[in-house]
């Protein structure tokens, strides 16, 4: 069975004085549970991970635990390129009362099929939590073909995929091939109308870090088939879907929030500051509607 329905954010990390943000955080839960977000996803690729230590993980994970309390389901990002390393992070984060795990494909090895299913089907029998498979080939330079992922959604454990290859062809054998219990979520904001109106199970979105109640509404819109009204909210988003993205996330994203006044646009090297005439395109994506949540269109 899925681990949710509807809306996953994809949650940014706030940093402050080379620290982790911890103030900013609980405002960015807070923000989320009152947006009624079905899903919390931290320390994905919008979570900037790859810079931030074992112990900083750990104290996120056990934060948004404590901070989110069951009103929302808390999924942890654990993916990586050495599966015994990732082993021992999905076990820290079942530790720490994680939900289910969201698991990268590995990245800069470019397995092949076989070892991509050798590597997840190891994780699936070593951990026993819900997994969602993470498919984005731009970033991993591994693609998770359909029939890959439908042979791996045969493990018990494997619930879902977060599907973020932009390859429409692709997305469409993964919908026609899966077994209804299969989730598949969105992974791509600029597709998030097309996923729902093709029977998506939800979104894992990074726009939901800014407009959280515009695609929770989309979402229910499309749950009960008015695409039209969806359509005219993913219309809306549009631009600022493409803004976010202008540079690689989630420097576009925490920048939006900085200009919200959420929280600095801090990162960590090789991550760094947007670039002044991007940010001046991501700031006119900010309508005033948008940024406080108003659905009276």
């Amino acid at each position: 069975m899925s681990v949710f329905s509807k809306l996953g954010v994809a949650l940014v990390t706030p940093l402050k004085n080379s620290k982790v943000d911890f103030t900013a955080l609980e405002k960015q839960i807070e923000k989320q549970l009152l947006a009624k977000t079905d899903a919390i996803i931290v320390l994905g690729t919008t979570g900037e991970p790859s810079t931030l230590s074992r112990e900083e993980k750990d104290k996120i994970i056990s934060f948004c635990k404590e901070k989110i309390d069951g009103k929302s389901k808390l999924i942890v990002g654990c993916g990586g390129n050495n599966t015994k390393q990732v082993i021992e992070d999905c076990l820290k984060a079942k530790k720490l009362k994680a939900d289910a795990l969201l698991i990268v494909t590995p990245y800069y090895n470019k397995c092949t099929d076989e070892g991509l299913f050798l590597h997840y089907e190891t994780i699936a029998r070593c951990v026993n939590l819900p997994i969602i498979l993470y498919n984005v080939p731009s970033r991993t330079g591994v693609n998770l073909k359909p029939e890959i992922a439908i042979k791996l959604s045969k493990l018990k454990n494997i619930v879902g995929i977060k599907e973020a290859s932009g390859n429409i062809n692709q997305i469409l054998e993964l919908f026609n091939k899966r077994e209804k219990d299969f989730a598949i979520y969105c992974g791509e904001d600029a597709l998030n109308y097309v996923f729902l109106a093709l029977g998506a199970d939800g979104l894992i979105s990074v726009t939901a870090n800014i407009a959280p109640k515009h695609l929770k509404l989309m979402c229910e819109l499309c749950d009960r088939k008015e695409f039209e009204k969806a359509r005219a909210i993913s219309e809306k988003l549009y631009p600022l879907n493409k803004s976010l993205f202008l540079e690689v996330n989630p420097i576009p994203v925490k920048t939006a929030l900085s200009l919200n006044g959420e929280m600095k646009d801090e990162f960590r090297l090789p991550l760094c500051k947007m670039g002044e005439k991007n940010k001046s395109i991501l700031k006119e994506s900010l309508t005033k509607d948008i940024v406080k949540d108003d659905l009276s269109f």
